[in-house]
């Protein structure tokens, strides 16, 4: 019980202490910018303030600058909230300030808007359609309506809601904008377009009238990467996320690559999946600089640059506090906000404007207490600070801080007595040893705070010392009595120690003090105090006698070595002595590192020896890392061993045009050292390549085409800027080379078009890599064929194998004979559609049955198929029709019985009988299994009932459905077990008429 009465209490008390304590009025919540929607049904907008201050404060509010009239009933206060009942956007648009007075004076919030927001509906008027050829680009124009605020999203929608677009390499949402860019049109992209806009401000979505997008059949060209949609300078807030689009028109379509210029990509960017959006979140002012979108394909490249800009908004570095001054001091308010650009400062006392920049004052009066707010603000955003200014103006007094009744002080050493009276302004002190006047001389001091001091203390020094405080408004004074001790020595030191890395030390302390008081050892090294509880576990302390201590060092570390210093310590005085501890071990890192007369694959090092821990450096080692991997590796020298009295070296066999860095260790007797800090990253200088491209082969492609592939050679081998691949290749009826450059240097693959080039010709290839230092050795002549004709014939005798089902159907062809062909292409629709509307499937074998499956029931389709190859498709075949059946019934057999007779059961059903858009049924099909497999006996049957084989043992499931034209019917299924006595319907007999089984394996 008494804790909960004790918690009550402090309760109560701290209550009474804050209802005590009086203050201005303190911000605990400030308008923000606030939006309306214009068609909202809220009939009401609450702009909040609130604030604690003690009396209780009142409440105004200011809109542009003019009082509001909070008698209007358009307005109505709750506490400091205002609230505007039935807001129009004429009347209550504008800038907000909250003002808040008491008798402390008044503060002035931030300024916070109100807008209406509104998104207009598209207009009604038809949209033009849009005819494109296949291959090339389009963009289709959003055009959104007028609206307020500018932070719409956009999608597209396709032939209808809400069938979204899905943005991909192909298709692409510009967020600036809304326009949709497809970069290479198929005959797929055929549809219906709405551009869909939603405002998150106001919750609200449009969607415009559609425009039709009609692909037009054309053999496709292609053409070089065009970027359409391009980031422009962006200026960034601090922290904030940053979002990046570039998409590029282009057949092939391009694909998009992200760098920053002369600099890693910041640790937080990802591009999306598509590479046409960089984001970069929490994005810091070090990410600022200048980003590159690159879009390429086969037929060239275009390239984009922009400049993101980091700013930040205001942020305190050192802001105002509530302060109390005496009256007639001066005041000095730092006010120090960083930002960029950097923010201006001004001041308000009590909600006007009072000064800017840096606040001082001198000679203060009671007219300069108040409310006082720092504002700092710059294009970004605005903070403040607000804090109070109490003048104290009274006589001294002691009552809150009386001197202390007892002073102990060391015989020999130095004392400080405090003298501390609260006192506005500030107070003249003087002090007296019983009725002695003190002055001060060699050894007696009165500090202008009022502090007495005596240095080389006497046991004379003893008695009553009493100070005097005295201002213009009064005066008081305190007394206190002081008493010598005798003097804290060190009486054995400890002594220097020589350790190796791993073993222990130790050191002794003793010390001789006045019997009255209590002596304490404190431990420091290099003037940090020794903690002995932490985790570490090195150090442990032993105490002899109350007279002494021993500190001991366990498994002594390099970070041991140092001064050690012990303080013998009492509440009055203390002594220290110290003793240095030398701990050998391997090297500390060198410093330094640096590089200089760098080559193509050399670099001169130069470093400094770091510390050798008391043990000569024998050797050092060369490490380095590149882009290709993380990890660091010994490099080459040009001298193999680098002896210790080294301190630079030639490190060869680099790879050329490569960015490196270095870093250098030092070893001795004892260990290898620490690793220096890496050097400055370089790039070593270009070289001509010297390593050919592998695996040169190719052949195949379309008609007219000579189709050559290597592998890329990777990175480390491209040894310079402007990298590439120079493609040679001749038929074996010529002399000359023709050569071709692929600027690409992650390609691995070029197609030469050439209409003069003759089908299935054996050509000679080979292919280099260059830079723009020099050229490379050509590869291996490798033989390939450029590629095939098409073919010239189509398949003949196209008919129907068995019945079509509801969803299926097989159909065959007579194969081509004497053409090179990979395949067939079948095609299919419906009889109602048009054949710009076609299934199309691919048959990548010379197979010439196929089964078409997914198909609609009771639907006449048309089909046509075509042979093809590299070189593209043949000639179709003359389409044909075939009638799929109608669906099969939709309705289960009803089981009604099951009945068990001797060894077997007889398992009955009702007759399914279907619907008019079904295919009648020809009879049944039963699965008999166990129970939890998949697999059993199949068995057929025209009648209603079946004969099955009792379970011996566990549970088996019979599967009835109806069969038809169409395909199976729904299924119906019953559990058997070896127990069960069997089902027997109310009015159905023992015996059954005789059927025939058929068995099937399932």
């Amino acid at each position: 019980m008494w804790p909960i009465v004790t918690q009550l209490l402090l309760y109560i008390f701290f209550c009474w202490a804050e209802e005590g304590k009086r203050y201005g009025p303190v911000f605990e919540e400030q308008p923000i910018d606030t939006i309306h929607p214009e068609e909202s049904s809220d009939g009401k907008v609450s702009m909040n303030c609130r604030a604690r201050a003690n009396p209780t404060p009142t409440y105004k509010w200011r809109q542009n600058n003019w009082e509001l009239d909070l008698l209007n009933p358009r307005y109505s206060m709750i506490g400091g909230n205002l609230v505007i009942n039935n807001p129009e956007k004429s009347k209550d648009t504008g800038k907000y300030v909250c003002i808040v007075t008491n008798e402390y004076g008044t503060v002035r919030s931030n300024e916070a808007s109100l807008n209406f927001g509104y998104l207009d509906p598209f207009p009604a008027e038809e949209r033009p359609e849009v005819k494109v050829k296949e291959g090339t680009g389009v963009m289709l124009i959003c055009d959104p309506p007028p609206h307020f605020p500018d932070d719409l999203n956009y999608r597209w929608i396709i032939n209808e809601f809400p069938n979204f677009i899905a943005m991909n390499k192909q298709k692409f949402v510009a967020q600036t904008n809304g326009n949709l860019y497809i970069a290479k049109v198929e005959q797929s992209d055929r549809g219906n377009y709405s551009c869909f806009v939603s405002s998150p401000s106001i919750t609200k979505s449009v969607f415009s009238r559609y425009t039709s997008l009609l692909p037009q059949p054309e053999t496709a060209k292609r053409y070089a990467a065009d970027i359409q949609v391009a980031f422009t300078d962006t200026y960034a807030l601090k922290e904030q996320n940053v979002t990046l689009e570039c998409f590029a028109l282009g057949n092939p379509v391009p694909v998009i690559r992200w760098r920053k210029l002369n600099e890693p990509m910041p640790p937080s960017a990802e591009i999306n999946q598509a590479g046409t959006v960089l984001k970069i979140f929490n994005i810091q002012p070090e990410d600022e600089g200048t980003y590159e979108c690159e879009a390429e394909n086969i037929k060239g490249k275009d390239l984009h640059r922009a400049y993101v800009y980091v700013q930040a908004q205001p942020e305190w570095v050192e802001h105002i506090n509530d302060t109390e001054r005496d009256i007639g001091s001066d005041l000095h308010w730092p006010c120090i906000a960083k930002g960029k650009p950097i923010p201006t400062i001004r001041w308000l006392k009590n909600g006007e404007s009072y000064a800017k920049g840096e606040l001082k004052i001198r000679g203060l009066t009671m007219a300069h207490a108040g409310m006082y707010q720092c504002i700092a603000e710059n294009h970004y955003g605005v903070i403040q600070a607000n804090a109070e200014l109490k003048i104290l103006a009274l006589a001294p007094t002691f009552e809150l801080n009386p001197m202390r009744k007892k002073i102990l002080a060391a015989k020999g050493g130095r004392v400080i007595i405090e003298c501390k009276p609260k006192a506005a302004p500030k107070p003249k002190f003087s002090w007296s040893k019983g009725t002695e006047l003190l002055i001060n001389n060699t050894r007696v001091s009165i500090w202008d705070d009022g502090s007495l001091e005596i240095v080389n203390v006497t046991i004379l020094d003893e008695g009553s010392y009493t100070c005097f405080a005295e201002n213009d408004r009064g005066k008081a004074n305190s007394t206190g009595t002081l008493s010598v001790t005798a003097a804290t020595k060190i009486t054995l030191a400890p002594s220097n120690a020589d350790v190796t890395v791993g073993e222990n030390a130790s050191m002794q302390c003793h010390a001789s003090h006045d019997p009255s008081l209590d002596l304490t050892f404190i431990w420091s090294l290099n003037g940090f105090v020794i903690e002995f509880d932490d985790d570490s576990g090195h150090y442990e302390r032993h105490f002899r006698n109350d007279i002494g201590s021993e500190l001991i060092i366990r498994n002594v570390q390099l970070k041991h070595a140092g001064r050690y210093i012990c303080t013998a310590q009492t509440i009055v005085d203390n002594s220290s002595a110290s003793a240095d501890l030398v701990v050998r071990g391997p090297p500390g890192p060198p410093g330094g590192v640096r590089t200089e007369e760098v080559r193509d694959t050399s670099v001169q090092l130069i470093w400094s020896s770091g510390t050798d821990n008391h043990q000569p450096i024998s050797k050092y080692i060369i490490q380095a890392r590149n882009p290709l991997s993380e990890e660091w590796k010994d490099v080459k020298t040009e001298i193999p061993n680098i002896e210790g009295n080294m301190e630079s070296a030639r490190v060869v066999d680099l790879i050329p045009w490569m960015e490196y860095e270095f870093r250098v260790i030092a070893t001795n007797t004892l260990g290898i050292g620490e690793p220096s800090i890496p050097s400055s990253r370089i790039r070593t200088e270009g070289a001509a390549p010297n390593v050919a491209p592998a695996d040169v082969g190719g052949g195949g492609g379309s008609n007219r085409e000579l189709t050559v592939t290597w592998v890329p050679l990777a990175r480390e081998y491209h040894y310079g800027d402007n990298f590439g691949y120079i493609v040679a290749f001749k038929p074996f009826t010529e002399n000359e080379w023709r050569k071709v450059t692929v600027t690409n240097p992650e390609s691995g693959r070029y197609v030469h078009k050439d209409d003069t080039i003759t089908p299935a010709t054996q050509f000679q290839v080979k292919v280099k890599a260059f830079n723009k230092v020099g050229d490379g050795p050509f590869s291996s002549t490798a033989i390939i064929y450029s590629a095939d004709e098409a073919p010239t014939e189509s398949p003949t005798g196209m008919k129907v194998l068995g019945i079509p089902t509801s969803t299926e159907v097989t159909i065959s062809w007579q194969p081509v004979i004497g053409q090179t062909i990979l395949g067939y292409q079948i095609r299919y629709w419906r009889s109602q559609d048009k054949q710009t509307a076609a299934h199309r499937l691919q048959l990548e074998s010379l197979d010439t049955v196929v089964k078409i499956e997914g198909l609609l029931p009771n639907t006449i389709y048309h089909s046509d198929v075509c042979a093809y190859n590299s070189a593209g498709d043949g000639p179709r075949s003359h389409s044909f029709n075939f009638h799929t059946s109608k669906a099969p019934p939709s309705q289960k057999p009803q089981i009604i019985s099951a009945v068990k007779s001797g060894s077997q059961y007889i398992i009955t059903w009702q007759h399914v009988t279907p619907l008019s858009n079904e295919s009648a049924v020809d009879g049944y099909k039963v699965l008999y299994r166990p129970n939890g497999e998949h697999n059993g006996r199949v068995l057929s049957t025209a009648k209603h009932s079946i004969e099955l084989p009792a379970p011996k043992e566990g549970e088996y499931i019979v599967e009835v459905r109806a069969v038809s034209k169409g395909g199976d019917g729904a299924v119906a299924f019953i559990k058997l077990s070896s127990d069960t006595a069997g089902i027997l319907p109310s009015i159905l007999g023992i015996l059954l008429p005789t059927f025939v089984l058929v068995y099937l394996e399932f």
